[in-house]
């Protein structure tokens, strides 16, 4: 097995290898532009760390790991739009650079080219990383959906927003660690075991960025902290205050959530103080661990050796106490 920062260092280094820099300039120049903004490409990661769990060679991973990072990228650029960011990982995001019909074509043709790197294997292992494939990313546009469509809804429930972060987030994940286990041609036991592993990870992933958003440090976190409140995003901790609020509260968490002042500090700072007098803050993290927990009670189901198991534990409790 290998560290995070050598796996990272294998995609990177599979990245620059890659062609992506085609005619039409316009159509993929966008496309190097954005996959070359590295984030942390945790997803492609876990592709190669699930392999080597599995005992295959992580180089066998690497066309996989590169169709996971190059989806969860046409997913960011079209979040992007729809958004209308202007920033992403602290840089212009691709319709603002190019422009918007760029945005959306660069955006297409990175879902095919995800595709095509899963032409690499062989027809009965490309047959079940495409059919996996097809499901999660219809997974994730449903989940984006459901996200649009809470933003227009003051009934929003505990177990639907689980559901979308679930489908918007944890799915990726969740897929990303099973292709590493099909490359692997591990058992169909491993492979279950692996994903539900995987998923439970990427809602407690979800959950730590709603919390982080909120409460991280400004200067560790990378993005705006605060910024899920200026949007008035309703969150697992605005949920959770509201199923906990008096009165009182309840009508200035609404009140709050249905102005955008000019200065938006002390509206981030009065919905901060609610989150934790209502104790939803506390519940978020307590659902947070449940979460990491629960995707560590699926290691007992996995057929790998004990040091294995252990090196996907220590992913996920450094995943739960991470400040970016």
């Amino acid at each position: 097995m290998h560290s995070i920062p050598q796996y990272q260092e294998f995609i990177a280094n599979y990245i620059k290898s890659q062609q992506l820099l085609k005619e039409p300039r316009n159509l993929y120049e966008p496309i190097d532009y954005i996959i070359g903004l590295a984030g942390k490409r945790i997803r492609p990661v876990l592709t190669l760390m699930a392999a080597e769990v599995f005992d295959a060679d992580y180089k066998k991973a690497l066309p996989a790991a590169m169709a996971v990072e190059v989806f969860h990228n046409f997913s960011l650029v079209h979040d992007d739009i729809m958004d209308d960011a202007p920033l992403r990982r602290g840089n212009e995001t691709v319709h603002e650079k190019w422009n918007l019909n760029t945005g959306i074509l660069s955006g297409d043709a990175m879902l095919i080219l995800a595709y095509q790197y899963f032409e690499q294997y062989e027809p009965e292992v490309f047959k079940s990383l495409a059919k996996l494939f097809s499901k999660t990313a219809l997974e994730v546009c449903e989940g984006q959906q459901w996200d649009v469509d809470f933003e227009n809804r003051d009934d929003v429930t505990i177990p639907e927003y689980l559901k979308m972060i679930e489908y918007k987030t944890a799915v990726l994940v969740a897929a990303a660690m099973k292709m590493g286990a099909i490359i692997s041609k591990t058992s169909e036991e491993n492979g279950n075991a692996v994903y539900n592993f995987g998923l439970n990870l990427g809602i407690a992933f979800q959950l730590q960025d709603d919390y982080l958003d909120a409460f991280g440090n400004p200067e560790t976190f990378g993005k705006q902290v605060g910024g899920d409140i200026i949007e008035n995003k309703k969150t697992y901790l605005y949920l959770k205050a509201t199923e906990f609020a008096d009165k009182e509260h309840k009508e200035q968490l609404l009140h709050l959530y249905s102005v955008q002042p000019v200065d938006n500090t002390e509206k981030i700072n009065s919905i901060k103080q609610i989150f934790d007098e209502t104790g939803a803050s506390e519940a978020t993290q307590k659902a947070i661990k449940e979460y990491t927990f629960k995707a560590f009670e699926t290691l007992e189901k996995m057929h790998v050796l004990d040091e294995k198991k252990m090196v996907l534990k220590a992913f996920g409790e450094n995943l739960m106490g991470r400040k970016v």
